[in-house]
């Protein structure tokens, strides 16, 4: 089922805030999507707001936004920390590589936010209803959690959308790191996917990846060649410890896992929103396949992490009054 999106809505007078880095718009991005193939839109820069995302939220005008995707804190309990690393070549070093040659591990500094919330709901509940405001009447909502907090979260969404509006739990497993020996190793999270009117929404089947069938001889060299479109359970590993996608920010999401919701949930040219922005993988995603993309996070570790991972669509960088 697809639909266009509404045209795009006057933008309301917010709260104050001081744009400290205009920059020019960005060139326009070529992008295929669905049946027919839309002309590659000309899209404002992305934006990224410092400041708290509830109070920004609330100066964004009702119904602007056709894809909202967040990916809050999990409430572990604990302290999320990445340290960045560099690898240099040293007969003496601590690890070793390719043919056995040595190299040293060199601690590049480290990234870390506090992890726990005594009521995680009632932090996750006003947000989750400005979420709903804000989407467009053809919009998709993605929440994505681990197992700690998501049935709570499912409570409260489909209170706040309906049960109506829910159309997915999207599983998506990695299987990477240590293992448990006390029960069964936990490695996957959950996203959860409501729209706002379950009759007329975006998707579009057309620009799903394909991937390989497990049992290829069973349906011929045809089908086995075009591949097979995923289920609600997507395999996809975690972004490499040392490969060229990790920025070195706690929690960083692999960027195939999220273009796929990008290009499935929404077209070239629309209002796309991330208010726990972290990383910036859903603000890459978002503007190299041609949407128009609003960032939001109070960390401003995270901002310059994002600010220089969308160097080359010159963000606008927006700080909101304290």
């Amino acid at each position: 089922m697809s639909e266009p999106g509404p045209a795009p809505e006057a933008r309301s007078e917010g709260a104050p805030v001081e744009v400290v880095e205009p920059v020019e718009a960005a060139a326009a991005v070529e992008v295929e999507v669905g049946e027919p193939t839309i002309p590659p839109p000309t899209i404002p820069p992305p934006t990224i707001y410092l400041g708290d995302n509830l109070a920004v939220l609330a100066t964004l005008p009702a119904a602007s936004f056709d894809l909202i995707y967040i990916d809050p804190p999990f409430n572990t309990g604990k302290a999320q920390r990445r340290t960045p690393i560099e690898v240099v070549p040293d007969a003496e070093g601590d690890r070793t590589g390719f043919s056995g040659r040595r190299y040293r591990t060199i601690k590049l500094g480290a990234r870390e936010y506090a992890d726990a919330f005594d009521d995680y709901i009632e932090f996750l509940w006003p947000r989750l209803e400005q979420a709903h405001r804000l989407l467009g009447p053809r919009g998709s909502f993605f929440l994505h959690l681990d197992y700690r907090e998501v049935h709570y979260a499912k409570v409260a969404l489909d209170q706040i959308f309906g049960r109506a509006c829910f159309m997915n739990e999207i599983v998506w497993a990695y299987d990477y790191g240590a293992r448990s020996r006390s029960r069964w190793s936990t490695k996957h999270d959950n996203i959860l996917w409501y729209v706002r009117d379950p009759n007329h929404y975006t998707f579009e089947y057309d620009a799903i990846d394909r991937i390989p069938y497990m049992a290829p001889g069973l349906v011929g060299p045809e089908k086995a060649a075009r591949g097979k479109t995923p289920t609600d359970t997507w395999w996809s590993t975690i972004v490499s410890p040392t490969g060229k996608e990790k920025t070195g920010y706690p929690t960083q999401k692999p960027l195939k896992v999220i273009e796929r919701i990008v290009r499935v949930h929404s077209r070239p040219g629309q209002r796309l929103l991330d208010f726990f922005a972290g990383s910036g993988t859903f603000g890459e995603a978002a503007v190299k396949l041609g949407r128009e993309v609003v960032l939001v996070d109070h960390n401003p570790e995270a901002v310059e992490v994002m600010q220089r991972r969308l160097a080359f669509a010159s963000p606008t960088i927006v700080r909101t009054d304290a």
